[in-house]
């Protein structure tokens, strides 16, 4: 659905981009459902699902921030993306380094990952919903959900950087004795 998620908001189709991005939502989450129910879990699917997931929502965050509202001010902020681009690319990158370094496959999300993505969901939601209404509540809750973005993007992202630290052995000693 994303080739036309996005060409819908490139046109300006915000109703139909938010009934798109709400399909997109719960076939995702009946995927997963099914998947437990039917015991049709697989490692490619563990790993896709994500994947997909973070493809939707980067590509998103890219699409509103250049995206601008009638009164010329950004979908979503340039901060707002920078930021969640920021904290993906350095968990992609610890990914692969450790990946190369140790062979070390498992990154599991954290609660605080998890919590973020939960938040970003919304966001994107919100930005969507408030191209089609001016109610107060869905102009503060979009507002909250973008801060709330930033706060857990970064919260996230030193949590991952603990994880891994206390993850990771310590390197080999210089100079020890081989026998």
């Amino acid at each position: 659905m994303m080739p036309f998620l996005v060409a819908a908001i490139l046109q300006g189709e915000f109703l139909l981009s938010f009934v798109l991005f709400l399909a997109a939502g719960v076939s995702d989450a009946l995927d997963g459902l099914l998947a437990r129910a039917l015991k049709q879990r697989s490692m490619l699917g563990e790993y896709l699902d994500p994947v997909a997931d973070k493809l939707l929502l980067s590509t998103l965050f890219l699409v509103l921030t250049h995206m601008k509202s009638s009164s010329g001010e950004r979908l979503i902020p340039v901060t707002v993306t920078v930021m969640v681009f920021g904290r993906d690319m350095g968990i992609l990158i610890v990914a692969a380094i450790l990946y190369a370094a140790v062979g070390r496959r498992e990154f599991h999300p954290s609660l605080l990952g998890k919590a973020n993505t939960l938040v970003q969901i919304a966001a994107v939601a919100l930005v969507l919903l408030r191209q089609l209404t001016a109610q107060e509540w869905v102009v503060m809750f979009r507002q909250v959900t973008l801060d709330l973005t930033m706060l857990l993007t970064v919260a996230s992202g030193f949590h991952y950087a603990w994880l891994v630290s206390r993850r990771t052995p310590p390197p080999a000693a210089h100079g020890a004795a081989v026998r």
